[in-house]
């Protein structure tokens, strides 16, 4: 059995998942992918989530071994943002012709290429991302970022995620092993402290992370290494020196939390930064992982401190949004920790969710909807556009919040749609951010076009009559005017019938 094989096994069987667990030991090795359905679009391969979960470390150079379209699939696939570094916004590619594939030159393109990246850009790193065509052919992207590595004295880190090995998740957790086997615990800090935590499977879309990081650093709270997002090599390969972990997507990162925890010792738990409850629960549960840890119990008090003052902030702020949106009425069309935590926030101002997505959402995921919403009969496994359709153009919801893939069914359905999704522009996490995003919500579902757009055209109304058309040509003759045109003569009632 191959390497890829044994890997694939063994985060399938991952025990920190209560759906996986509740299976059968045969059951549990099959993992979680569902067949695909021809013709249908699958969501992303492997290698685009290995991409996702890798991409937004900033000062590596990632490398993709395949055919020039591979990587023009995948670049910045996702709206993170880095605070310094812009390295990994530059694409690097070995473009692989069809000629070097038969000639079986590959392996040695690949050495060339990480040899021009080094004297070039001089990064601490360079990952190499293996792909469909490349694995297909037998290329051993492992013994040449060995050899490479030795030879150029840097990190040269192989990703073994082919987009035919699987699905998109499976990708995420295939990089989360590249990570344990080849940089977490490659470097030993001489600054470690006993405020020093791990934060997963938080990308930093839309700068969000740099609204959390300043509550953290008023509490005297360092993040060793926020994977990805924002991430340096250096800050994960020393990760293991923290002493507790938040993990945000656990469909993603849980098994790494889970190894890190097992290998160093790093206890860990699964929160959100959405809403304001949530927020402050998450700042509590650090706090609380820390004193276990070590850390002294003055920090529980500071904390607390810290979350009336910003809770204070964030609903005075919010208070003059909360009779507009009250009863207002959302669809969520969204997945995994959104679908929970993002219902969680707005039900704390009054909004009505009618629907939320559980597609990508795990069992935790699904109970924590269940214990806002009271009961399960607004989640649904997946809805088709024509269903979503159907349902905002009744007027069931007055907003839908989801990614870009639906924004077009709610403005056929002529309904308000805000993105939740990683294409956001706005960052929506933290006390500031709930601030933002109901704000985002207000305004989209009180922009005037609504109104317009819901009327009917002048072509669908019945035949004008002799005193409106009277009207609709003394208005036009004013606009004419004041346009400095020659009015334009409008017909008699009578010609019009």
């Amino acid at each position: 059995m191959s390497s890829l094989s044994v890997k694939i096994q063994d985060v399938f069987n991952e025990p920190a998942c209560d759906k996986n667990r509740g299976k059968d030991a045969k059951a549990r090795k099959q993992g979680c992918a569902r067949a695909l359905t021809p013709g249908a679009a699958a969501g992303g391969c492997a290698f685009d989530g290995a991409k996702i979960v890798l991409q937004p470390i900033t000062d590596v150079a990632h490398l993709v071994h395949a055919p020039l379209a591979c990587e023009g699939n995948s670049w910045d696939n996702r709206g993170a943002a880095s605070s310094g570094p812009s390295l990994w916004r530059t694409s690097f590619t070995t473009d692989l012709t069809e000629l070097e594939v038969v000639m079986g030159q590959g392996e040695r393109k690949l050495f060339k290429a990480i040899r021009e990246i080094k004297e070039a850009y001089a990064p601490p790193a360079v990952f190499v991302y293996s792909t469909c065509v490349t694995a297909l052919i037998g290329d051993d992207i492992e013994a040449v970022c060995k050899r490479a590595a030795e030879k150029f004295g840097l990190a040269v880190v192989p990703i073994n995620a082919p987009g035919l090995a699987g699905s998109k998740n499976l990708g995420n957790k295939l990089a989360a092993e590249a990570l344990l086997d080849h940089v977490i615990g490659t470097v030993e800090p001489d600054d470690a402290g006993p405020y020093d935590i791990n934060i997963l499977g938080e990308f930093n879309l839309s700068g969000e992370f740099w609204l959390i990081k300043p509550l953290l650093d008023r509490l005297g709270i360092r993040v060793r290494a926020c994977i990805p997002g924002d991430a340096r090599y250096l800050d994960i390969a020393s990760a293991h020196h923290a002493r507790a972990a938040m993990v945000v997507c656990s469909t993603a990162l849980v098994s790494l939390a889970r190894k890190m925890d097992e290998r160093w010792g790093i206890p860990f738990f699964e929160g959100s930064f959405y809403g304001i409850s949530d927020t402050s629960e998450a700042l509590r549960n650090i706090a609380e992982l820390l004193v276990r840890k070590g850390a002294d119990p003055e920090i529980l008090d500071r904390t607390e401190t810290l979350i009336a003052e910003q809770e204070a902030i964030a609903w005075k702020k919010l208070e003059a949004y909360r009779v507009r949106l009250q009863g207002k009425r959302v669809l969520l069309n969204t997945g995994g920790v959104k679908s929970w935590s993002v219902v969680h926030a707005l039900v704390e101002i009054g909004i009505e969710i009618v629907g939320t997505s559980v597609k990508k959402s795990t069992v935790e995921d699904k109970e924590r909807i269940k214990q806002v919403l009271k009961d399960d009969i607004h989640m649904f496994e997946q809805m088709p556009a024509r269903d979503l359709y159907a349902m905002l153009s009744a007027g069931k919801a007055d907003i839908m919040l989801s990614g870009g893939r639906t924004q077009f069914v709610a403005l056929k359905a002529k309904t308000p749609w805000l993105d939740i999704n990683q294409e956001r522009q706005h960052p929506y996490a933290g006390y500031d951010g709930m601030v933002e995003l109901v704000r985002q919500i207000d305004l989209a579902i009180h922009n005037p076009i609504w109104s317009q757009v819901r009327e009917r055209a002048p072509w669908d109304g019945p035949a004008l009559g002799t005193t409106n058309c009277r009207a609709h040509a003394e208005n036009l003759h004013a606009v004419q005017e004041s346009a400095g045109k020659a009015p334009t003569i409008c017909a008699s009632a009578e010609e019009i019938r």
